[in-house]
């Protein structure tokens, strides 16, 4: 094949372009440059202000100087002590009063027994303190559209079974909402721990363990 000869007036145009497809292409690279940019500046990099943060876009990383500390992780109810266990159960029971009985509080009857008196008991109080973490986490639209639907199959039936249930830990408590009724059933005591076996030591006498 013969080569093809552009003229002269050919080659400067598309001189011209390549010089505004490098031009385009710097402005990029400062504007991605700046987005990486903490808002305040850095003095280190000698970066000014971001012309993006009044945006709202992100400029760091949790973890990062300048970035606002992770919120704390939740944690069981039954492992919080003093004010910080008052705190979540004051908010337990406005989310049980407020929508978890209205909406899902069935009937009291001696199948399904209930207490107005549930936050005394310790494993109530876990259950429904696990059953709303669910709920939280489901009913977020992280969860997607079959999020609630997965809490209403996963957590809510079982979690009411397992505290309303004939034999549950309400059993002995109300069973007719004209009769209120608690009580606390015994529970199981420590468990027996059995003896250390004796080791003789070398001498005969008894060792360690003993």
């Amino acid at each position: 094949m013969e080569p093809i000869r552009l003229p002269e007036s050919g080659l400067e145009s598309i001189e011209a372009d390549v010089r505004r497809l490098l031009d385009r292409t710097a402005e990029q690279a400062r504007q991605l440059d700046s987005l990486s940019a903490d808002p305040g500046g850095d003095p280190v990099l000698g970066r000014g202000p971001s012309p993006f943060a009044g945006f709202g876009l992100p400029t760091g990383f949790p973890g990062m100087p300048g970035m606002p500390p992770p919120p704390p992780e939740p944690k069981p109810i039954l492992e919080l002590d003093d004010e910080a266990l008052e705190d979540e159960l004051d908010a337990l029971t406005d989310w049980v009063d407020d929508f978890l009985l209205p909406a899902y509080g069935a009937e009291v009857t001696t199948a399904a027994p209930w207490c107005d008196r549930w936050q005394e008991h310790r494993d109530v109080i876990g259950w429904l303190h696990a059953l709303w973490m669910a709920y939280q986490q489901h009913k977020d639209p992280e969860a997607g559209l079959s999020g609630m639907l997965v809490w209403h199959r996963d957590f809510l039936t079982h979690t009411m079974a397992a505290v309303r249930g004939p034999g549950g830990p309400l059993s002995a408590c109300m069973t007719d909402p004209d009769r209120p009724s608690h009580r606390l059933l015994p529970g199981p005591r420590p468990s027996a721990r059995a003896p250390r076996p004796v080791v003789p030591g070398p001498s005969g006498e008894p060792g360690e363990g003993s």
